[in-house]
């Protein structure tokens, strides 16, 4: 610190100008008059709270660590004489809007399901973080039938067998886990709970599931991993965005292998980012950033869409020959995220990479395959897979009974991105609270299947007979041909 002395109110007030620019940030105070022209959201915000106490604004937003990794420690003025602060005083400036204001939400013990989370999240938290979270490309056909069509496959139940003592837990990508879900890598965690991705890695412990965790998270890496004991080698997963600038993307592989993660979920299925309507009809707050990508939000003519205009970093041009360039720089196991189609899976396995089948909730491509049909087509057409890498779904996965028919046709395992982030609304316990129901929803439906274990899942305990009809068989169309010359087929 630079000065260690104690700034009353009644002084800080008076720096309060866009020339003389003083905040509070929980607890410290600081400077900010020479780096606010430069804020990469736009000065407006720091000069709204200038002379008062931006905490919960900055919290909101930011990692604790990016004040003191990006200003001269000169800028740091001293420590709040909570003493001297008045009730006048600490109210937000009256800029502040109603809609920044979380309602009350229920206790927590009211919550049995998944969807409740969700329900609870729609009506508190603010409009732009729903839809952020919620939206999906344009008429949000794929990310309802992510979820409508895990009710058209059909338990078959073996009875009269001893289920008295039920084991869910497994291995997934090598790492032991106590149930066969992981938190799905999702940005901007922060939107929902001031401790966002930490949260949720706490929250992870109790019952050792794994967390993915995005490019564009909230927080840097090195933060979210240090929020969970060293001593607990929880498993971490890595989601990368390929960097235009492959350099950046070097650099960030080579920090995250560092830090003891071992899984690199290489996302696919994101070369541009899709139309989110929902999300584009509110403003974002420019002040949005994620500090492992440098992605920042805005807005323009289009809207606000974060995931479009957070996504200009995103190399389009990522190829299955580059996994030769992921290779050279990821050590570890290599996931490529977002496949939609058995022969990207073929190929992906043909190269000795695990899948995650998945069209990212909904979000890029509406009308592409649900997760679970993914899935199904890989057993119709390569089931060879299955014996020879890890395949992952995520997609519309909302009660333990969707987790179960995933592992009974061949899943190692299954993400779940949504829930999560409506779950951590109620922070580390949110977090806890989900993975129980979760996990206690799998282990009623293995018991009431006649299943003790992940091990004893097989295809002849559900029906698909009612979803067998819209399976692709094959590479190409049943019947169109197409106009021009024929398309050249790709090799594996």
């Amino acid at each position: 610190m630079a000065d260690s002395r104690l700034i009353s109110v009644e002084e800080i007030k008076k720096h309060n100008t866009t020339e003389d620019c003083w905040l509070v940030i929980n607890d410290e105070v600081w400077d900010l008059s020479e780096f606010a022209p430069d804020h990469p959201g736009g000065g407006e915000i720091i000069y709204r709270h200038a002379g008062r106490d931006a905490s919960t604004s900055y919290n909101g937003i930011h990692a604790q660590s990016v004040l003191s990794s990006n200003l001269d420690p000169s800028k740091l003025i001293g420590t709040l004489d909570k003493r001297s602060v008045t009730v006048e005083w600490s109210k937000p400036p009256p800029s502040t809007t109603p809609e920044l204001k979380l309602h009350e939400k229920p206790p927590l013990e009211t919550i049995i399901n998944s969807q409740d989370f969700e329900d609870v999240a729609q009506r508190t938290v603010t409009k732009k973080t729903w839809a952020f979270y919620s939206s999906a490309d344009t008429d949000c056909l794929t990310r309802d039938r992510n979820r409508e069509f895990f009710g058209r496959i059909w338990f078959r139940p073996r009875l009269l067998r001893d289920v008295k003592k039920v084991d869910a837990s497994t291995t997934i990508l090598g790492h032991a886990a106590g149930a066969p879900f992981f938190v799905s890598p999702a940005a901007m965690a922060k939107l929902v709970h001031a401790d966002g991705e930490r949260a949720m890695a706490r929250g992870c412990v109790p019952n050792r599931i794994p967390q993915g965790i995005s490019s564009n998270a909230s927080f840097p890496i090195e933060e979210i991993v240090s929020a969970v004991p060293k001593d607990k080698n929880h498993p971490f997963f890595f989601q990368l965005y390929v960097n235009k600038d492959r350099s950046k993307s070097e650099a960030l592989l080579k920090h995250v292998r560092a830090l003891g993660v071992d899984v690199c979920f290489a996302t696919i299925d994101a070369p541009q980012a899709g139309k989110r309507e929902a999300d584009e009809r509110v403003k974002a707050d420019e002040g949005v950033a994620a500090p492992m990508s440098g992605a920042k939000a805005s807005n323009d003519k289009k809207g606000g869409g974060m995931g479009r205009l957070m996504g200009g970093y995103i190399d389009p041009s990522f190829v299955w020959a580059d996994m030769t360039w992921l290779r050279k720089h990821w050590p570890g196991k290599i996931v490529v995220k977002g496949v939609q189609s058995w022969q990207d899976a073929k190929m992906a396995a043909d190269l000795g990479i695990h899948v995650l089948l998945s069209n990212h909730g909904g979000r890029n491509l509406d009308t592409s395959p649900p997760a679970i049909m993914t899935l199904l087509e890989c057993q119709m057409n390569c089931p060879e897979i299955f014996s020879e890498i890890e395949v992952l779904v995520d997609g519309g996965i909302r009660r333990g009974s969707d987790i179960l028919k995933c592992l009974c046709l061949g899943a190692t395992a299954v993400g779940l991105g949504r829930p999560f982030l409506y779950a951590t609304n109620y922070g580390q316990e949110g977090v806890e609270h989900l993975i129980e129901i979760l996990k206690s929803e799998l282990e009623t439906a293995m018991a009431l299947v006649g299943v003790t274990s992940i091990d004893q899942c097989q295809p002849g305990l559900v029906s698909t007979l009612d979803v067998d009809h819209l399976v692709s068989r094959g590479g190409g169309h049943p019947y169109a041909v197409a106009k021009g010359p024929p398309i050249a087929r790709a090799k594996l």
